[in-house]
């Protein structure tokens, strides 16, 4: 984006974890309602743990949905189906197998801090999603994380010593509390122009129509 770029910008604020798929897919939608209305958007990316209690080990994946939901094996693998259905329709790979694993993102949320301050926050997101869903990576590694940071055009060393030195613990814990006491207890939770809140991925239909009357009213 310049600022010679005629096109109106709208902010949206998207509450969100990297190993949430629904996240992933609610972005997807907006991004099509965004070139849809011909509307650029001001994004900005803020941190929910799905599993703040989760393990260093992580719990494989289909286990721990069936404990967490109370799904049964066949719910589980058609909720899988459906996702992957719903995001080549997005043109985004989910790959799920009996090893898929959910893992704590702790790291990865103060990794998003720290690449907020660099301006790459949004494509450092992006690579999380495709590393954790696509290429089925741990992202609760610090080599996967680095990885992803690498391949964002960020410096890996400096994000490790963002990591090791704790820095960015207090301000996501901060960003955690901020969100959840305003009554966020799930996502993707996106509020628009710091007014309208939307929470689920909701399809791209309802996203432009959100999108208009955020223009309508800044005209």
């Amino acid at each position: 984006m310049t600022s010679t770029d005629p096109r109106p910008v709208v902010q949206i604020d998207i509450v969100s974890d990297v190993v949430c798929p629904w996240c992933i897919v609610g972005f997807r939608q907006l991004d099509l309602a965004l070139q849809q209305e011909n509307v650029l958007a001001r994004l900005r990316w803020h941190p929910f743990e799905l599993n703040p209690t989760m393990a260093p080990e992580g719990q494989n994946l289909r286990e721990h949905i069936m404990e967490k939901y109370g799904t049964t094996a066949e719910q589980s693998q058609q909720a899988r189906d459906r996702l992957t259905q719903l995001g080549a329709e997005l043109g985004f790979a989910f790959n799920f197998d009996d090893d898929s694993r959910m893992v704590n993102t702790f790291a990865a949320h103060q990794l998003l801090d720290w690449a907020e301050s660099q301006g790459r926050q949004h494509p450092l997101k992006l690579a999380l999603f495709q590393a954790y869903f696509t290429d089925q990576k741990d992202v609760s590694q610090t080599d996967v994380l680095l990885d992803a940071v690498a391949a964002t055009g960020l410096d890996a060393d400096a994000a490790r010593s963002a990591l090791e030195s704790g820095a960015h613990v207090t301000a996501v814990r901060q960003k955690q509390e901020f969100w959840t006491s305003r009554g966020i207890s799930g996502v993707p939770s996106m509020v628009f122009g710091g007014k309208y809140l939307l929470t689920g991925a909701q399809g791209t239909d309802t996203y432009a129509q959100v999108l208009q009357r955020c223009l309508t009213e800044a005209a």
